[in-house]
């Protein structure tokens, strides 16, 4: 099952949960009315009972449906990380040095880069000793992920990747939406019990309220055997989806087994303390509850470690037990003994806080790091690229003879097809999550320290844009005084300076790595920083392919986070309505990869051929260039299943179609899969070889 069949299987179970849900309200609905009419109606006229309860019956529906709606809007408003805080959960800084969390960190970025999503907010639930985690959000770009402090201190690295990339499957196909969706459509089904204990206590004689109170009470516990039901029919399996998707993304199967056994031989196994714990169950990668088996969300855990190792012996989980009732494992511990860390401390005691959290913000606040004055900033000068004076010259590029840091290895052109590109979207393998570790090794660590620091990150992200020649250079130098101060414009110039030599194919790397430290501030400097990214870009009056790939998967990914929602309309479309924003796109993508016009038509009638096979359309790239694409999104985006992925072979057949993918292809490619919420992993090999120079494939030109 792909990205896309997967996607249409989580639709299904959408409109399976809004079934249910309707079942459910019908009957609870059926019951109260049931109840009221034994106790109060029976013997009155026809008429009076009939009136009575058709006003009980809306009554009832209009608690269930806006309780339903307000939780889902609140939900959707507070995006992933506010699911995490209302269970406790404490933020984990980007820039932490404490070893278990930046462990933790390093496995998330590597799977983030690796499987061509956003860097989710992270959160740690500190005081829950179970091995446990979830995903949350609405859509990968407001995703959260939480872990417990189970996991940071008994599972080793092998283990918590596993975890973690199971999380991940959740996050990229769309699972999450559904959870949040579960969560709301319950809320309203359980609220009839909240309404019931009110007026359950409310005075005065013949008072009949206390009694409806008592039948509300009554059906609330009707809907939540309901709802434990809708959970367990909606989650099992995509658990199991979950599992082997994880164990194809990390290579192996021995660190997610080896998870799986730490629940079953520990004594706290994944347990949740928290009194929110079936808020979330349906959420968590196992089971939150003691007692969950006729209810249980997820599948039997002997179950799940035969699917991965099927000559498991459920007898082995007693031996561990055994074993690690003495002397718990430390994760830690284990990774000095494989090699992977230095000698590690033994774990902190049971309850005590972990080292190197964010301190917890206020309750229903997301922890936002304000952006610092200017004299807060300060920054060292790049290598030949010092800040301008006023009046002088531009100082030029670093010279050639300065220090590159981590230079890519060359390769050779490669040949990658279509239906390789589309069955790795949402389903990365263990090509592309090693590549997406190669690429995190080879960034300098002084760009990603800096990227991972609340202080840092936005001159970074400026730097990135800054251009090569001196009258744009001296311009963009201009708009960022005006937009932010003179002091951020000078650290944005260095910056630019020193990453005028990172290898082309790590820029975009690093941007995605910068995004989570971005994301932190107020939605105000969000939209900020927006505005200045594209008055960067426009500064030289035309714009390059990553200039139009930085700056769109930033507007993209910052607008979802702060309205949590794509920045269109999303309508539902066919191939034959969308033709000619789809002509639009390919035949930008021919134009890029063909400086031959003759050669870039061939391109644009082979994807067209593809995708449209009955439509005749004129290869005519539009004269705006990149910028011809920001209309065509809304009418892709809405794109459905099968013709989604038609699209996508189109587009690999277009910028493959003469046998070389250049950085520059490869960059436009995965930003517009990112666009339309199909991402696309590292593409491992792109020719280095074809990419030319910064200026040329990737910097500012």
């Amino acid at each position: 099952m792909n990205f896309f069949e997967r996607q249409i299987q989580v639709r299904k179970a959408s409109g399976r949960l809004v079934f249910l849900f309707a079942v459910a309200v019908v009957g609870i609905v059926t019951v109260i009315d049931l109840v009221v009419w034994l106790l109060m109606l029976r013997g009155l006229p026809p008429e009076t009972v009939a009136s009575v309860l058709a006003v009980l019956t809306v009554v009832v529906v209009l608690i269930i449906g806006l309780a339903s709606l307000f939780r889902l809007a609140s939900l959707k408003k507070g995006g992933g990380g506010k699911v995490a805080r209302a269970l406790g959960g404490v933020y984990v800084p980007e820039d932490t040095t404490d070893p278990q969390l930046r462990r933790l960190r390093n496995v998330v970025e590597e799977i983030a880069i690796a499987s061509g999503t956003p860097v989710p907010e992270l959160y740690v639930l500190p005081h829950e000793p179970g091995i446990n985690a979830f995903a949350a959000g609405w859509s990968p770009a407001d995703a959260a992920v939480a872990v417990t402090r189970g996991c940071l201190e008994r599972l080793n690295r092998d283990e918590l990747q596993g975890v973690i990339a199971h999380e991940f499957s959740h996050v990229v196909n769309g699972d999450m939406r559904l959870s949040i969706r579960l969560m709301g459509v319950l809320f309203g089904i359980l609220g009839l019990a909240v309404v019931g204990r009110v007026l359950l206590h409310t005075r005065g004689e013949r008072n009949p309220l206390p009694l409806v109170g008592l039948v509300l009470l009554a059906a609330g516990s009707i809907g939540l055997f309901c709802g434990k039901l809708i959970k367990s029919a909606v989650s099992r399996q995509r658990e199991y989806l979950a599992d082997a998707s994880a164990v194809q993304f990390t290579r192996q199967t021995e660190g997610l087994a080896g998870a799986l056994k730490k629940i079953g031989g520990l004594p706290d196994g994944s347990h949740l303390n928290s009194g929110k714990k079936d808020d979330v169950s349906h959420m968590l990668f196992s089971e939150g509850s003691k007692f969950a088996s006729l209810f249980a969300t997820h599948p039997p855990l002997v179950e799940r470690i035969r699917a991965l190792q099927p000559n498991f012996d459920p007898r082995e989980l007693e031996a561990l037990k055994q074993r690690w009732s003495a002397a718990p494992p430390s994760g830690l511990q284990e990774d000095a003994a494989m090699g992977l860390a230095p000698a590690a401390p033994s774990a902190p005691p049971s309850g005590q806080p972990v080292a190197g959290l964010a301190p917890p913000p206020p309750a229903g606040q997301q922890p936002v790091a304000r952006m610092a004055p200017p004299q807060q900033q300060p920054q060292q000068p790049a290598p030949g690229a010092m800040p301008p004076p006023s009046g002088q010259p531009v100082p030029a590029p670093p010279p050639s003879g300065a220090p590159v840091p981590a230079p890519a290895a060359p390769q050779g052109p490669i040949t990658i097809r279509p239906d390789q590109v589309v069955a790795g979207i949402g389903d990365p393998s263990a090509t592309t999550y090693e590549h997406g570790e190669n690429l995190l090794r080879r960034i300098p660590e002084e760009f990603k320290a800096k990227a991972r620091r609340t202080d840092a990150v936005v001159p970074l992200v400026f730097g990135l844009l800054m251009s090569v020649h001196p009258e744009v250079r001296q311009r963009q130098h201009q708009v960022l005084v005006q937009r932010h101060g003179k002091q951020l414009a000078d650290a944005a110039w260095n910056e630019g300076g020193a990453l005028q030599q990172l290898a082309p194919d790590l820029r975009l790397p690093l941007s995605e790595i910068a995004f989570s430290a971005l994301r932190r501030r107020s939605p105000q400097e969000l939209e900020q920083i927006m505005g200045s990214l594209d008055a960067l870009i426009k500064a030289d009056g035309r714009v390059d392919v990553f200039e139009f790939c930085l700056s769109t998967l930033l507007r993209t990914e910052l607008h979802e986070v702060i309205h949590h929602r794509p920045p269109w309309g999303k309508q539902r479309q066919t191939l034959a309505s969308a033709a000619q924003p789809i002509a639009t796109l390919l035949a930008v993508l021919a134009r890029v990869g063909h400086d031959d016009p003759r050669q870039g038509e061939s391109a644009f009638r082979a994807g067209l051929y593809r995708v449209l096979p009955g439509h005749h359309v004129p290869f005519a790239p539009p004269q705006q260039g990149l910028s011809a694409l920001d209309p065509v999104w809304p009418a892709l985006d809405g794109l459905q299943g099968s013709d989604k992925a038609a699209l996508v072979e189109s587009l690999v057949m277009v910028i493959s179609h003469d046998g070389v993918m250049t950085t520059q292809e490869v960059e436009l490619l995965r930003t517009v899969c990112g666009v339309l919420h199909c991402p696309v992993p590292p593409l491992a090999g792109h020719p280095q070889a074809a990419a030319g120079t910064p200026a040329q494939s990737g910097g500012r030109g």
